[in-house]
């Protein structure tokens, strides 16, 4: 187990701020609390946050998320146990996750426009962003 390198939540807590703030506005968005959160989880799996894995794993479980859901997302492309409006918001949080190698492309684009409205888009492009930035907080600091 690693030392946490820096107490960045105290360094820092007006940046941080920001990043709660989009967390809250989330919170209230039309997408719904357990798709940000499958979201949520997903972009951490790829990221390999131990503290976001478990935080995650925790709210959906709150939500009566189904164990099988759970331990078949990191497969979910062959999965049978999400909707193909889940597999759209997890293959574009995949495709902005390894934006380096996908360059966001409309192949992972395009299908949001058939189960998301275009303020949905947005707010699922917001959480996939905070989730990669948190992610990279906790990492960088070995939180």
């Amino acid at each position: 187990m690693s030392q946490l390198r820096l107490a960045y939540y105290d360094l820092s807590p007006e940046l941080l701020q920001g990043f709660r703030s989009v967390k809250e506005g989330l919170e209230k968005s039309p997408l719904g609390l357990p798709l940000v959160e499958l979201v949520y989880l997903r972009v951490s799996q790829i990221n390999g946050c131990a503290f976001c894995l478990n935080k995650h794993t925790q709210s959906l479980r709150q939500t009566e998320e189904t164990e099988r859901r759970l331990a078949e997302l990191a497969g979910w492309r062959v999965s049978s146990q999400f909707t193909f409006r889940e597999k759209a918001a997890l293959a574009w949080a995949e495709a902005l996750t390894y934006v380096t190698a996908t360059h966001a492309d409309d192949g992972a684009y395009l299908p949001l426009k058939d189960y998301f409205t275009d303020q949905e888009i947005s707010d699922l492009t917001f959480a996939i962003a905070l989730m990669n930035g948190m992610n990279r907080l906790a990492i960088g600091m070995r939180q």
